[in-house]
């Protein structure tokens, strides 16, 4: 039988072949009533990125490849040897526990100065098959502490910042996304009423929750969860997050795909009150994103620029007191969608480096039209 499923205006197509433990596939792009094949083999495409590669390669730190997408088990090793090598820059904790049980590990990165340093958040993997998240998260560490005391800037901005990276957020999803399904989205948790398991975890928020653009059926992508926090890993990054607002200055979350810089609002098409900061820190982002090999990304408030939902992390960290709250979608725009391949890695990283970096350099400077907007009463 065929499957279809359409997301960003893709079409998966999946046909069982004589063999039934096999699934052909193939993807190809709405276009008005024609239909065109992008990827003729998916299955050929996603064993690429599983890959059958040495594991050697993948686990000392050393040697650790950043241009190969990593298994849950992998990333977390790899988070436990940097921990233990860079203890003067890194710190790691957990912050809670998944659904099914795993902690939820972050690495803070910073030079331990001084007590009440201002602090960015960035998390990684929240849906679980957009693989090209985790992925910077770990190429953000590694540039972090290779270029400390070579990159002025990066020097500059450990010296006088904490950041706190969580390479994968939805774990239980992500090792989902490995072994079973590589396009789930959502988390794992179980529906009493429903077969139908996860809930969107950038619909679980308590902002405007399950509102527009969110769904309250379980077996939908965008599903809302039962209530707010429903999901533990959601509830354990708020907790963090409320605990350390006072100090948390930018929110990012990286997702795929689309090539846009998006920040609040999500649930609704007003602006926020600092828009000019705001807009102004996005521009600059993806001017120095642009710098590195010249792709274009659309930036602006994400019900504009990409659509209106609610239940968002962005609307929430903004909502919580954070000024900065950002959601980046990284490369493609749809050829590959979320099977980028592992040879743009590399260059997708690097760019978006660029842009987070111009993003936290700008929280070392006062942003003037602040205090026109909040005059002191």
């Amino acid at each position: 039988h065929s499957l279809t499923v359409q997301q960003h205006c893709t079409v998966l197509t999946c046909f069982n072949s004589e063999d039934t433990s096999v699934v052909d596939c193939h993807v190809s792009f709405l276009l008005s009533h024609s239909h065109r094949v992008f990827i003729s083999n998916l299955q050929k495409e996603i064993e690429k990125q599983t890959g059958y590669r040495s594991s050697r390669k993948r686990r000392s730190e050393a040697q650790y490849d950043y241009e190969v997408y990593h298994s849950l088990e992998e990333i977390q090793s790899w988070m436990f040897e940097t921990n233990q090598t860079h203890p003067d820059l890194v710190d790691m904790f957990s912050v809670g526990k998944s659904y099914e049980g795993r902690p939820l590990y972050v690495l803070q990165l910073g030079k331990r100065s001084r007590p009440q340093k201002k602090a960015v958040w960035i998390d990684c993997g929240v849906h679980a098959r957009e693989w090209i998240g985790p992925a910077f998260c770990q190429w953000f560490v590694k540039e972090a502490i290779s270029s400390y005391q070579y990159d002025s800037v990066m020097t500059r901005l450990l010296d006088q910042l904490n950041f706190y990276v969580m390479p994968v957020f939805n774990v239980d999803g992500y090792r989902f996304s490995w072994t079973t399904d590589r396009f789930w989205r959502k988390t794992r948790s179980k529906n009493h009423k429903f077969h139908c398991r996860g809930v969107d975890a950038n619909r679980n928020w308590k902002v405007k929750w399950c509102d527009e653009g969110a769904s309250s059926h379980p077996c939908d992508d965008t599903y809302c969860g039962p209530y707010p926090e429903s999901e533990p890993e959601v509830k354990a990054v708020a907790k963090f997050l409320r605990k350390h607002k006072k100090r948390i200055k930018a929110y990012i979350s990286i997702h795929a795909y689309a090539q846009m810089l998006l920040y609040p609002y999500s649930y609704k098409y007003a602006t926020i009150p600092n828009f000019s900061c705001v807009e102004s820190a996005a521009q600059n982002a993806v001017t120095a994103l642009y710098s590195a090999y010249g792709v274009r990304y659309r930036y602006g408030p994400a019900s504009t620029t990409l659509y209106v939902s609610s239940g968002s992390s962005i609307d929430w960290a903004y909502r919580n007191g954070i000024p900065y709250a950002f959601a980046f979608e990284l490369r493609d725009t749809g050829y590959f969608g979320f099977l980028l391949p592992e040879s743009l890695i590399n260059p997708t990283c690097t760019e978006t480096m660029r842009a987070v970096k111009a993003i936290a350099s700008g929280l070392l400077k006062k942003c003037e039209t602040d205090r026109d907007r909040f005059p002191y009463i």
